[in-house]
């Protein structure tokens, strides 16, 4: 994907306001929106149609940004972090904080994602966190290009960004323990 997908003034201003995008992630299309938003995090399980007790993962543009979420990681956790390979990996870490309940769906985990492409970084730092859960409904087939997108959720989303047909496959998922243990939860 092109790093410039993501240079767009009207997706960082969407997006900083509390919008909500389909756009390409570093992996799938994904509909997309500000993580420290409630009210966005919300309206996307709502057009999703996501089932309430599923968390979603977070694109995060490096692991510090753990912390404005109430997670604290340790040296263990960051080294299997910074040692992720290059498929594109999403670590999940405990949360109990009830102020992000929002977020982890009293499952007490949040599950991050560190993109390597630069360009979708340089975003997440223009805006935030962004949660990024598959572009579809709820139980279908995630959308490989926005046409698909549009006729799952039409004008419920506020801008839809082209990044042409995307085939491939959602991150894996790992779980990683504070001693640094990891499980494999998605390949």
């Amino acid at each position: 994907m092109e790093d410039k997908i993501w240079q767009n003034e009207n997706l960082i201003t969407t997006l900083s306001n509390g919008g909500v995008v389909v756009m390409p992630t570093d992996t799938i299309y994904g509909i997309v929106g500000k993580a420290e938003s409630r009210e966005t995090v919300e309206h996307i399980y709502e057009i999703r149609r996501r089932s309430p007790d599923k968390s979603c993962i977070i694109l995060i543009s490096d692991i510090s940004e753990v912390k404005k979420f109430g997670v604290e990681t340790t040296s263990e956790q960051e080294k299997e972090i910074l040692n992720i390979e290059d498929k594109p990996t999403s670590f999940i870490l405990d949360c109990d904080k009830e102020e992000f309940i929002y977020l982890h769906r009293s499952l007490k985990t949040l599950a991050f994602r560190i993109p390597k492409e630069e360009g979708l970084k340089e975003l997440l730092r223009q805006t935030g966190p962004l949660i990024a859960p598959s572009a579809n409904i709820e139980g279908s087939i995630p959308a490989k290009n926005i046409q698909e997108a549009k006729e799952y959720f039409g004008e419920e989303v506020d801008i839809y960004i082209d990044g042409g047909e995307i085939i491939s496959e959602a991150s894996r998922i790992v779980k990683i323990e504070r001693d640094g243990k990891v499980t494999i939860i998605r390949v």
